[in-house]
């Protein structure tokens, strides 16, 4: 699947669309930095560019891949959403990224929703998961409101994530879990909701 064929999805505030380089910058910027310590970061100058192409080539080999997260009324890029399954990953996985200091706003919530009801629908995947490292715990926080529950019998990468298992289509269709969630993206997309506490995706 080339860059011309991947899929455009909108949400209320947000287009998924695929890597260009014109948002190269901004994935370096953080992959370079200490928002990658879980993703294996940060990388160097070279790392990060090998790291960007496989993301683009990723929709080519396997049909499906990241998309960058852009806002609708501003089109700024705020992060990645989407899947992931590069080789020797045991499962297909949903992931997952916001750039520094754009978290808190229910951003990858509302991009990560939207990817996996594309992922079910439009592709027919019947599940997935997510790695996570134990120590992302806003991360952990996020697949659990997205309804993943922690599956400690299945094969993780090398042994140090933790894999969260996402609800099956059937599982999602007409539950609490789907109402939740349409609920909270609601919460984030009204503007006179200001969340207190901690920031959370």
């Amino acid at each position: 699947m080339n860059a011309q064929n991947i899929p455009v999805l909108e949400t209320q505030r947000l287009i998924l669309r695929g890597p260009t380089a014109e948002d190269y910058p901004d994935f370096k910027a953080t992959f370079t930095s200490y928002r990658a310590r879980f993703m294996g970061g940060p990388l160097n100058a070279y790392e990060s560019w090998m790291l960007y192409a496989a993301e683009i080539g990723h929709w080519e080999i396997r049909g499906f891949g990241m998309w960058m997260i852009h806002l609708k009324d501003t089109d700024e890029c705020v992060g990645m959403a989407g899947g992931w399954m590069p080789a020797k990953w045991p499962e297909r996985e949903i992931a997952w990224i916001i750039f520094p200091d754009k978290g808190g706003k229910g951003y990858a919530l509302e991009a990560t929703n939207a990817a996996r009801n594309y992922f079910y629908t439009e592709q027919g995947w019947d599940g997935a998961v997510s790695y996570i490292d134990p120590k992302n715990l806003d991360s952990i926080r996020l697949a659990e409101r997205l309804g993943a529950v922690k599956d400690r019998t299945a094969r993780t990468i090398d042994g140090n994530d933790a894999v969260y298992r996402h609800p099956t289509p059937d599982e999602l269709a007409n539950s609490q879990i789907a109402d939740g969630i349409a609920l909270e993206i609601g919460h984030y997309c009204d503007p006179l909701f200001k969340p207190k506490g901690w920031a959370i995706d």
